[in-house]
């Protein structure tokens, strides 16, 4: 397969200020091939699914994710129906439990990942009189809510997942859903495009500082063959060194993690996701030369047909 044949998909956001501009970009992302735009939950993701859909014709889109504690379960069913009735059927509806920090900063009282997740998915498809729900994507990246996506969603998006790793967890989903070329599966990579590869790993090492610091992350990256790193990670964090983070972040695991480095390299790393079993790879572009738009300027460039 060469890189044309299939094209990645985007993480988009819209930030204050560049609302209708991502909506421009959007429609240039659809015309150029893209495979789809994925949405964060900052910016408000949902709502900039609801613009896509009336904005875009052919490509897929979705949230990635919204997060399950900041909205009512009627109101995310009656929203996400709508958006998936105007768009045809392209949208996705990714959800998530998020992280401790971010429940704290919004003042929201979150439970037992696992529990809240089922119930959730439960109670959105039990409401009533909304028309037909989207399909539903679990955000997961441990093995628990990776076996709980294959039980009761229509597929899983991981974020900042180990390439290598991947096998594993994909080996814990149903063979019919894995399967499957409904079920989505899906990971959020970084990705930052330079002929300066140090530059470009420095970007991403950045990028996935902060990720570092949350323990469910550093579990999954210790499962995933990086005991060391994160061991020397979570002791530089009882020090107070965050400073010190990113170079305590090897090449190994930064290469298994994310792309970076010249086009074709991150062209051939995009192919090894699609080989690992990630159908639906999400690039979240940064630039080491620029702004978010320019780092969007980049992937396109990358990726021209």
């Amino acid at each position: 397969m060469s890189a044309y044949e299939h094209m990645p998909a985007l993480a988009l956001a819209a930030m204050p200020g560049r609302r209708r501009a991502t909506l421009d970009l959007a429609q240039e992302l659809e015309r150029r091939g893209f495979s789809g735009l994925y949405c964060a939950s900052f910016g408000d993701g949902l709502g900039l699914c609801e613009a896509l859909s009336l904005v875009t014709e052919r490509i897929l889109f979705g949230t990635a994710i919204a997060i399950i504690y900041t909205r009512n379960v009627n109101d995310y069913a009656q929203t996400a129906a709508l958006v998936h009735e105007l768009s045809g059927g392209r949208f996705r509806f990714g959800v998530g439990v998020s992280h401790i920090p971010v429940h704290k900063r919004l003042g929201v009282q979150a439970g037992k990942p696992l529990a809240d997740m089922r119930a959730f998915v439960a109670a959105l498809r039990a409401v009533p009189r909304v028309g037909e729900l989207p399909p539903v994507v679990l955000a997961a990246l441990r093995d628990p809510m990776v076996k709980l996506a294959g039980e009761v969603a229509d597929g899983l998006v991981f974020a900042n997942a180990a390439r290598s790793h991947m096998p594993h967890s994909l080996s814990l989903v149903p063979d019919a859903k894995r399967n499957d070329p409904a079920f989505f599966v899906g990971n959020m990579i970084p990705t930052c495009i330079s002929d300066d590869a140090a530059a470009a790993a420095a970007v991403n090492r950045k990028t996935l500082s902060g990720y570092v610091t949350l323990p469910n992350y550093r579990e999954y990256w210790k499962r995933a063959g990086y005991v060391e790193e994160m061991t020397a990670i979570e002791q530089a964090l009882a020090r107070g060194e965050r400073d010190a983070l990113p170079q305590l972040m090897s090449d190994r695991w930064l290469a298994d993690t994310t792309l970076y480095g010249p086009a074709a390299k991150v062209r051939e790393g995009f192919e090894g996701w699609l080989a690992a079993g990630v159908r639906t790879p999400i690039l979240v572009p940064s630039s080491a030369a620029g702004n978010q738009m320019q780092a969007i300027g980049e992937l396109m460039a990358c990726f021209a047909r």
